[in-house]
């Protein structure tokens, strides 16, 4: 049954991204160039919405073993941070597309996104490997 509903949500997800154009390559290109605040608009809803959702589940929802959902303690140095959204950015500028929208365009049958998947998850894979090699 809870598999069910991550479906369900993973559809409405899909839905509201490709119907408010967020998947759109145009609005992406408008976004990079500031010739449209939509994006911006689209991004921000979602910062909203994703805090109050993880104020909300703080305070009310347990995880597997019936204890509060804690965040991780991170090491938040800046060089990490500024290189990760510095690929980041960059992939995202090339491939018109940040990884939420790749699975949206492949479900609206934008099959060249199946390559820029492949090279997502390869990177996430490759990541796992270094990232306790990399410089703290």
């Amino acid at each position: 049954m809870r598999q069910l509903i991550f479906i369900i949500l993973g559809v409405l997800f899909g839905m509201v991204m490709y119907k408010g154009e967020a998947a759109s390559w145009f609005r992406i290109y408008e976004m990079f160039t500031f010739q449209s605040i939509h994006m911006y608009g689209f991004i921000a809803s979602a910062l909203i919405v994703g805090f109050l959702g993880l104020q909300l589940m703080k305070r009310f929802v347990k995880n597997v073993h019936g204890n509060p959902i804690v965040t991780a303690n991170k090491n938040r140095s800046v060089p990490r941070y500024l290189f990760g959204g510095i690929i980041f950015g960059l992939g995202w500028a090339l491939v018109g597309a940040c990884p939420g929208p790749i699975f949206v365009l492949i479900g609206a049958g934008v099959w060249p996104m199946l390559i820029v998947a492949a090279f997502a998850l390869l990177g996430t894979y490759l990541y796992g490997i270094a990232k306790d090699k990399l410089p703290h």
